[in-house]
């Protein structure tokens, strides 16, 4: 039998919905989507090959990037629309076979001129940070930590570009918290370059992506 309440016990159950947390994360969530939504890029025609030289195949299939291991760098551009500051970009990577940097994200900052990389796994595996830093790379500025990356396990990556901070999680540990104030932001010279505005690479080591979207952040 259908249980009833009488309308005073009804009204009580429904404020106590209303103003339980789980009632507030589902109010909070709506607004987040409705100022904020979510762009998915996988499968796009934006996404374009960069021929480095030796590069292995850079291919979305089904919502996930495969990078093929190259001589160097291997690696796709994206030419659509980019993301603005403030916002926040994530991604889910893992590296299949090798020993270098299996998610190389470059990415725009103030502009599409001014570009940084956030390099996961990199100088023999372990290497996390971004380049350059006042002309430092990733593996010698403030933004340098290590860690062991498992082959085939996936990472999960945020990535928050806000006015004057950067801040990094990977399976939700915060790896960089930086300002950026004041600071010289620019990507290390070389092949890396052609990845800007937003490209993904991986150095001389297969991996895979998906997941890979932003959402804009309130000012």
């Amino acid at each position: 039998m259908m249980r009833t309440f009488p309308p005073l016990a009804l009204a009580l159950v429904l404020a106590s919905c209303e103003s339980s947390p789980v009632g507030r994360q589902k109010e909070d969530a709506g607004q987040v989507d409705a100022v904020s939504p979510l762009w998915l890029h996988p499968d796009s025609e934006n996404w374009h090959e960069i021929q480095f030289g030796g590069e292995g195949s850079a291919q979305w299939s089904e919502g996930v990037l495969r990078l093929d291991a190259g001589v160097e760098l291997t690696g796709t551009q994206y030419r659509g629309d980019l993301p603005k500051i403030p916002y926040e970009l994530e991604l889910e990577a893992r590296k299949v076979s090798g020993a270098d940097f299996f998610c190389g994200l470059t990415f725009p900052v103030a502009s599409p001129d001014e570009c940084l990389t956030l390099i996961v796994g990199g100088w023999g595996g372990g290497t996390v940070g971004i380049s350059s830093i006042d002309g430092k790379d990733a593996s010698e500025n403030e933004t340098t930590s290590y860690s062991h990356f498992e082959s085939g396990k996936w990472y999960a990556i945020r990535l928050r570009v806000e006015s004057g901070r950067l801040e990094v999680l990977i399976d939700g540990e915060a790896v960089v918290d930086l300002p950026t104030k004041g600071r010289q932001l620019g990507l290390r010279p070389g092949l890396i370059e052609a990845c800007a505005p937003l490209g993904l690479a991986a150095w001389q080591t297969a991996s895979e992506i998906r997941g890979l979207r932003w959402r804009a952040l309130a000012d």
